[in-house]
C-alpha cells in the first residue's frame, strides 16, 4: 500500500507533464496511466483521455467515479444564469455517472483497485489499520449526488427568480414609458388622469413589487448557492422628474443595480391624483355652478351680483391648478362668464344714469358698457383660438359635467363672443349719438353749437366757448344779429341764459369772420363779462361791445365803444367792480381802458 502511493506520488510529479504527448498519439487510453491525472486532480488535462478510455471499457467502476466527479467540477465553474441549461445537463451526466459507479463499486473493486480509491483510505479505530470501506465510498458518492441534485434545483430556482425579477422590471418600465407616451408630460399626466390611468399604474406597481418580491428571492437562493460570481445590490431610485427619470432600461446582471422605484412613484401619483387633482376638478364643476347660480338671479331679480362675484372668490382653486397648468382653460372660460355677469350688472346699476338727463353721466355709463363688451369679446376671441382636442384631454371631467360635449363648449364661446359684439355695435352707436349731443346746447326750440364751425351756416355762431362753463357768440335772425350767453351744463340744458344787443350794423353775418371775443368771470361764478369787437375798423376806430351779465338777474348792462386798438385782454377786479380791458397795437404799444362796474369809461391809459 505503502509502495503505491509512492508510486502515484512520483507520476503526479514527474510524469504528469508527459502524458499529454505520450497518449495523445497512442491507439489505447491505459487507466493506470490516466489515473495519475485523477488522482493529482487534472480533470481538465483528463477528460478527453477518460472519455476516450469509457468509449472503449465500460466495466471501470472507478472510471465512472471519476466521470462523475469531472463533470461535478466543471458545474462549479459555469454561470449559473448565463449557462444555466449546460450546467444542468453537466450535473445530469454527472449523476449519471455517479449513480453507475454507485452500482459497480463492491468489496471486490476496492480489494482489486485500492490504488485507485486512494482518496478514502482511513484508519481503522479498531485494529489500527489503513483501510479502505464500501460504506465510505457509497456515503462519499451519495453525498455528491444529494448535493448534485440540490444544486441543480437551486439554479434552477435561481434563474428562474432572476429572469422573473428582469422580466417584471423591464415590464414595469415599459408600462411607465406607455403612461408617459398616452397622458403626456407631468402637466398632462395629472390633468389627464382617469380611471383606466389609475388602473395601470396599480398594474405598474404590481408588477414592480413581483420584480423585487422575485430579487429578493434569487438573492435568498445565491446566498444559499454560495458563490455564483454575482452579488448584485439594488439601490432605488426616486423618480423626480418623469420627463428625466425612469425610462431608461437596467442591466440586471451588473452589481450596482440602479432600479427605478416605480412602486414609490405610483403611491406619490396616487396621493396626489385623489388628494389634489380630483378635489380640483369636483371644485371647478362647483365653481361653475356657483357662476350659473349668481347668473340666474341676476335674471330673475334684475339685481348687480358684482358683490357675490367679490365674495365668491377662486384664489385658492388657481394657485391649486395652476401647480399643473400655468393657463388653465376653466379659469378664460370662468373670466369670459365673470365678464358677462359684471356687463349684465353694470347695465342694471346703470340704469338710471341712462336715463338721467346728464350727457357725461350717460355717457360715462355707455363707455363702463363698451368695455365690458370688449372684455367678454376679447376673452371669448382667446378662447376660441386654443386646441380644443388638447383641451379636453386635459379637462375632459369638467367639460363632460359642464356641458356634456366638447361642441357644447365651443358653441357656448361662439354665443358669447357674437352677443359681445352685437351689443358692442349698438353701444357703439349710442355712444356716437349721445357724443354728438354734447356739442349742443338745447334751449326750447333752439340748438347752441358748443363747437366753432365756420363752414355750416349756423343761426348761433359761437366766440367764445369755455370748456363745460359757458359759451357766448352772436345770433343771426336773417342777416341780423343779437348777443347771446348760455351755461354750459351736463345735461345740456343751460340753467343761465342772456341776450344783448349789439350793433346789427357791424356785426352783420357776413363781417362774422371778422369777429371775435373776450369773456371772464368771477370766482364764484356769479358775474360774467363778455366782449365782442370787430378786427375791421369803423371810422378809424375798432368797434366793441361789453356786456354784463349776473346769474342771479341776468343781463345787467351792455355798451357799445369805439376803440383805437384791439382788445386783447378782458379782467375784473372782484374788490371794486372795476373792468380793465387791455388794448395792443400792431408797434406793440398798448393801453389799459378801465370801465366801472355800470359800463361807463373811467380812464384809458
Amino acid at each position: 500500500m505503502k509502495f503505491a502511493k509512492m508510486m502515484l506520488r512520483f507520476f503526479a510529479l514527474v510524469l504528469i507533464p508527459l502524458l499529454p504527448s505520450l497518449n495523445a498519439s497512442a491507439q489505447k487510453v491505459k487507466y493506470k496511466d490516466l489515473i495519475v491525472l485523477l488522482t493529482a486532480k487534472q480533470y481538465e488535462r483528463a477528460e478527453p483521455f477518460l472519455k476516450k478510455y469509457l468509449k472503449e471499457n465500460d466495466e471501470n467502476p472507478n472510471a465512472f467515479l471519476y466521470m462523475g466527479v469531472i463533470f461535478q467540477e466543471k458545474t462549479l465553474k459555469m454561470d449559473p444564469l448565463i449557462h444555466t441549461e449546460n450546467l444542468c445537463a453537466n450535473i445530469d451526466s454527472s449523476l449519471l455517472f455517479l449513480d453507475k459507479a454507485y452500482k459497480a463499486i463492491t468489496d471486490k473493486e476496492l480489494r482489486k483497485n485500492d490504488e485507485y480509491y486512494e482518496a478514502y483510505t482511513r484508519r481503522d479505530l479498531r485494529t489500527g489499520k489503513f483501510v479502505i470501506k464500501l460504506s465510505d465510498v457509497q456515503l462519499d458518492i451519495e453525498n455528491r449526488m444529494r448535493g448534485l441534485k440540490d444544486r441543480k434545483d437551486r439554479v434552477k430556482l435561481l434563474k428562474n427568480y432572476f429572469d422573473k425579477s428582469a422580466t417584471s422590471y423591464a415590464k414595469a418600465n415599459a408600462l411607465y414609458k406607455s403612461l408617459l407616451s398616452t397622458y403626456g408630460n407631468e402637466k398632462e399626466f395629472f390633468l389627464r388622469s382617469d380611471d383606466e390611468m389609475v388602473v395601470q399604474m396599480k398594474r405598474l406597481a404590481v408588477v414592480f413589487d413581483s420584480a423585487i418580491t422575485a430579487f429578493d428571492k434569487y438573492k435568498s437562493v445565491s446566498k444559499e448557492l454560495g458563490k455564483t460570481g454575482y452579488s448584485q445590490l439594488v439601490d432605488l431610485q426616486e423618480i423626480k422628474d418623469i420627463k428625466r427619470d425612469g425610462s431608461s432600461p437596467v442591466d440586471f446582471m451588473k452589481d450596482d443595480l440602479k432600479l427605478w422605484d416605480y412602486k414609490r412613484w405610483v403611491v406619490q401619483s396616487m396621493e396626489v391624483i385623489e388628494k389634489e387633482i380630483i378635489p380640483v376638478r369636483e371644485n371647478l364643476v362647483a365653481y361653475d355652478i356657483e357662476l350659473n347660480n349668481l347668473n340666474e338671479k341676476l335674471k330673475k331679480d334684475s339685481v348687480s351680483v358684482k358683490s357675490d362675484l367679490t365674495r365668491l372668490g377662486n384664489k385658492l382653486l388657481a394657485v391649486q391648478l395652476r401647480k399643473y397648468d400655468s393657463d388653465p382653460m376653466p379659469f378664460s372660460l370662468f373670466d369670459m362668464k365673470i365678464a358677462e355677469l359684471e356687463y349684465r350688472s353694470n347695465l342694471i346699476l346703470n340704469k338710471a344714469l341712462r336715463d338721467s338727463a346728464n350727457v357725461v353721466l350717460r355717457l360715462g355709463a355707455i363707455k363702463t358698457e363698451i368695455n365690458d363688451l370688449q372684455k367678454i369679446d376679447s376673452l371669448a376671441n382667446n378662447l376660441s383660438q386654443r386646441n380644443f382636442e388638447e383641451e379636453e384631454r386635459n379637462y375632459h371631467h369638467f367639460i363632460a359635467k359642464v356641458f356634456g360635449t366638447l361642441s357644447v363648449l365651443k358653441s357656448t364661446i361662439s354665443a358669447t363672443q357674437e352677443f359681445a359684439k352685437r351689443e358692442r355695435l349698438k353701444k357703439e352707436t349710442e355712444w356716437e349719438t349721445t357724443s354728438q349731443s354734447m356739442k349742443w346746447e338745447v334751449s326750447m326750440a333752439d340748438s347752441i353749437p358748443l363747437y366753432f364751425e365756420t363752414g355750416r351756416d349756423l343761426k348761433f355762431k359761437s366766440l367764445v366757448i369755455e370748456q363745460d362753463k359757458y359759451t357766448f357768440g352772436l345770433h343771426y335772425q336773417d342777416s341780423l344779429a343779437v348777443g347771446y350767453f348760455y351755461t354750459i351744463t351736463p345735461s345740456r340744458i343751460p340753467d343761465l341764459k342772456a341776450v344783448f344787443p349789439v350793433d346789427q350794423l357791424i356785426y352783420k353775418k357776413g363781417y362774422f369772420p371778422l369777429v371775435k371775443g373776450l369773456a371772464t368771470s368771477d370766482v364764484a361764478g356769479n358775474a360774467y363779462l363778455l366782449l365782442i369787437y370787430s378786427t375791421q375798423k369803423n371810422n378809424d376806430h375798432f368797434p366793441m361791445t361789453l356786456a354784463k351779465i349776473y346769474r342771479s338777474d341776468g343781463l345787467a348792462w351792455s355798451n357799445n365803444f369805439s376803440v383805437e386798438m384791439l382788445p386783447s385782454e378782458l379782467s375784473l377786479n372782484s374788490d371794486t367792480g372795476d373792468i380793465s380791458i387791455k388794448l395792443t397795437g400792431g408797434n406793440g404799444e398798448a393801453k389799459i381802458m378801465t370801465v366801472d362796474k355800470t359800463g361807463k369809461v373811467k380812464k384809458t391809459d
